[in-house]
C-alpha cells in the first residue's frame, strides 16, 4: 500500500528509515566518544516527604577516595579512580573505563540536615540518604474552633 515498486526493487517507509539509520550510524561510527559522552558517575535522585536518596554507580573505587559535601541544597560528590596497572607485555585492546578525578554537583529539591546524612557503599553503589531539614518539612496547621 505504501510501497513504491521499481521493477524488482520495492521501497517502503520502514525500509527507507532503516537505510537512513544505517547511513547515519556509518557516518558517525568514528565519533564513538562524542556520541557516548555522559556525566560520571551516573546518579539517581529520589525524593520523598522526609528525605532525598542519591545513588551513584562507582565500581572499582575505594570509599577512601570519595568526598561528599553539602552546602544548603547542593550536594557535591567527588573522588578519584586509580588507573589499572598493566603487567609487562599487556596492552589495551579496548579501554572504556576512565580513571582520574571526577566531580558531580546536584541541586537538591530542598535543604537537608547535613548532620544526619548517612552514606553507605556496597558492591560499587554509593547510597546517600539526605534527611530534609526540620525547617523545610511541611507543617500541619491546626485550626482553632471559635
Amino acid at each position: 500500500m505504501f510501497g513504491t515498486s521499481f521493477g524488482r526493487l520495492r521501497t517502503t517507509p520502514l525500509r527507507e528509515l532503516q537505510r537512513l539509520q544505517r547511513e547515519i550510524h556509518r557516518a558517525f561510527s568514528g565519533f564513538d566518544s562524542f556520541m557516548t559522552i555522559q556525566e560520571y558517575p551516573a546518579l539517581n535522585v529520589l525524593e520523598s516527604s522526609q528525605d532525598v536518596i542519591v545513588t551513584a554507580e562507582l565500581p572499582g573505587i575505594q570509599p577512601d577516595n570519595l568526598n561528599i559535601s553539602i552546602v544548603n541544597d547542593t550536594l557535591t560528590l567527588s573522588g578519584s579512580r586509580e588507573p589499572v596497572v598493566l603487567k609487562e607485555g599487556e596492552v589495551y585492546h579496548r579501554q572504556e573505563r576512565t580513571y582520574g578525578h571526577f566531580s558531580r554537583t546536584v541541586r537538591l529539591p530542598f535543604s537537608v540536615d547535613a548532620g544526619k546524612v548517612d552514606a553507605s557503599y556496597k558492591k560499587g553503589i554509593l547510597t546517600i540518604v539526605l534527611p530534609r531539614a526540620e525547617e523545610e518539612k511541611p507543617k500541619k496547621i491546626t485550626i482553632k474552633a471559635a
